[in-house]
């Protein structure tokens, strides 16, 4: 039995160095995140470690059954050697995953998925992106090089007691009896304990503030409980659909009594125009613009990835799950969004993006969204203008969007995506130099694309079309790292800018207060227009009384009502702030303003419920 014994310490002694290097992990991460977590606990360690060990667990049961298993074959040298090659293997590859997160949480704000590391819906730009990103942050993978030579000598060996060690059927009944104990205790680890449920992503929630999730997960976790599965909603089934209807519904139903507007309309997204970003000195066009224009000062995206912004700005679809819309299992969905309303008002609807075709799988979701035409990279005429990364540069794509443009019958629905403010922030030679570097990396192309900005601008006001045109400008999400305060709390890290340009109506204009969010933009265009329409909508007019904002991170719905700001982890509310007196959100009020918690709980689990049955059931449409 001695032999068998030090099998099993072999494997707790190489479990124990995995877990003193997950907690390095998880110190490496707040290290090069450290402007993200203010006022980090012990708690929030602790809570790590569970998560740790939970991965773990997961990770090496292989590697239990190898150790545990009875048999003197398990003491032979060439059957240690693989086991130990494939366990440094399978590990590091696991932990190499954390180091994805130490630079990338600064662009998303949660733990990388399965479905982020494997770069869905970026396929064709993942091959010449890897090696600038190598480059940008070359300091990784010599941290993990060292890593990866310190992992490898220090995992302990076996020390066999007696080569020629006898059994006998006592022996083995212990031997087999031990096998079905240890091994129902790296289950238990694997599981998270004895709660009735495993350990989800959500459950980091329980050591910590909120926005403390990220720092308690580690990045294998995540993936392991996003790896081969695809996004499957459940009805809470918190309402009857009478009460539900009562307290929220999607359907709305637009009756005008005035005469149509024929006008164009052009839908700018502007790559990680976050509203820190503005009025800052970096952007002196768009701030320009801002006065001339109906501008959302509380404005916010419904997602912080580019890939959720497209469903959220063009189908009112916020992104209320881990995948977004476009690659989740329900992206085929029929949906009536803006391309396919206009097209039913005689608009003609394209899209451009002046990524690779492909990218982001925009040009997928614009045949299901029912555009008409799809441009990008392929289609692209004019100069050279390739960024070497992701596409054509913002000044010479949207030269040529707006060109296009002068082509297409009136009235016509148009949206572009900008690329060039996406990291890694690359502006043209010629330009070096010319803009303001700003106070992070992002704002020197935040800067270059205000200025491509500003010149499609003056080649639009040459065209005979321009004054019969509604402009509308938003942000696909905010910044990677935003430097003030406000920015980098759970509501500042949703603010963008959102605007409506009118240049035909010199009177269209002003500063709304009310919460706006990107959802929004296609009831309101649709009531500006005075078009008759019944659609479902997640979203609401800005010309309405509503003032609530609904979006999703780290497993938690985040909701805005009024001066109030509310978390919800999917079952009840975890946070309650008034983040218009308190930006820092530093005081919660969840057990002191229960009036206020009672009336925005009930709204987000209506919201919620409504948005799962209708995605899950396919119902996006109103027939």
């Amino acid at each position: 039995m001695k032999n068998y014994f030090q099998s099993i310490f072999l494997f707790f002694k190489r479990f124990l160095l995995i877990v003193i290097i997950y907690q390095l992990c998880r110190l490496l991460f707040l290290f090069f995140n450290k402007s993200a977590f203010d006022g980090v606990t012990l708690k929030a360690f602790l809570g790590g470690l569970h998560f740790d060990l939970s991965a773990i667990a997961y990770i090496n049961i292989l590697f239990a059954i190898l150790h545990f298993i009875p048999g003197k074959f398990k003491y032979k040298s060439g059957y240690q050697k693989g086991l130990k090659i494939a366990f440094f293997v399978v590990n590091l590859i696991f932990i190499l995953t954390n180091f994805v997160d130490f630079e990338y949480y600064k662009f998303t704000g949660r733990r990388s998925s399965f479905g982020m590391i494997t770069a869905t819906g970026m396929e064709n730009e993942i091959g010449g992106l890897i090696f600038v990103f190598l480059a940008e942050f070359w300091y990784l993978p010599i941290i993990a090089l060292i890593l990866a030579f310190v992992f490898w000598k220090t995992i302990p060996n076996i020390r066999l007691i007696f080569s020629d060690e006898k059994t006998n059927s006592i022996t083995n009944l212990k031997q087999i009896g031990l096998f079905i104990f240890l091994l129902g205790i790296v289950f238990l680890l694997g599981r998270g304990g004895f709660q009735q449920k495993p350990l989800k992503v959500v459950d980091a929630v329980n050591y910590g503030s909120i926005s403390h999730s990220a720092l308690v997960l580690n990045t294998p976790f995540c993936i392991l409980k996003t790896i081969g599965k695809k996004e499957t909603l459940e009805s809470p089934k918190f309402y009857s659909d009478e009460e539900l209807n009562a307290i929220f519904n999607p359907v709305l139903t637009l009756n005008p009594k005035e005469e149509k507007l024929n006008k164009n309309v052009v839908i700018l997204i502007l790559e990680s125009f976050g509203r820190e970003n503005l009025q800052i000195g970096q952007t002196p066009f768009l701030d320009s613009l801002l006065t001339k224009s109906l501008f959302f000062e509380n404005g916010f995206a419904n997602g912080k990835l580019s890939i959720d912004a497209v469903p959220s700005t063009l189908s009112s679809i916020p992104s209320l799950m881990n995948n977004s819309l476009i690659t989740s299992s329900y992206s085929i969905n029929e949906i009536y969004g803006l391309p396919k309303i206009l097209k039913d008002n005689g608009y003609y609807t394209a899209f451009f993006h002046g990524a690779f075709n492909g990218s982001q799988n925009f040009d997928q979701y614009c045949k299901v969204a029912g555009f008409d035409a799809y441009y990008g990279k392929n289609e692209y005429v004019g100069p050279e203008a390739f960024d070497g990364n992701w596409g054509i540069f913002d000044e010479e794509f949207f030269q040529y969007y707006c060109h296009k443009m002068t082509e297409f019958k009136q009235p016509f629905f148009t949206s572009i995506f900008s690329i060039s403010s996406h990291n890694p922030y690359t502006i043209p030679e010629k330009y070096k130099g010319k803009f303001p570097k700003g106070n992070s990396k992002i704002q020197e192309s935040i800067a270059y694309s205000d200025f491509a900005l500003r010149k499609f601008f003056d080649s639009a006001q040459q065209q005979e079309w321009y004054k019969n045109t509604l402009f509308v400008i938003t942000a696909d999400h905010t910044s990677a790292e935003p430097t003030a305060e406000k920015f980098k709390t759970n509501v500042g890290k949703f603010r963008i800018p959102i605007l409506f340009f009118n240049p035909g109506e010199p009177t269209f204009g002003g500063i709304s207060y009310r919460n706006t969010q990107q959802i929004d933009i296609m009831p309101s265009i649709l009531k500006y227009l005075n078009i008759n329409t019944k659609m479902i909508s997640f979203g609401k007019p800005y010309q309405s009384e509503k003032d609530f904002v609904v979006y999703y991170l780290d497993n938690i719905y985040h909701y805005l009502e009024g001066d109030y700001y509310m978390a919800f982890d999917g079952k009840k509310a975890i946070g309650l702030y008034n983040f218009k007196e308190d930006e820092l959100l530093k005081k919660n009020e969840l057990e002191t303003n229960k009036e206020i918690k009672d009336k925005m709980e009930r709204f987000i689990k209506a919201y919620v419920q409504s948005f799962n049955e209708r995605i899950i059931n396919n119902k996006l449409t109103v027939h």
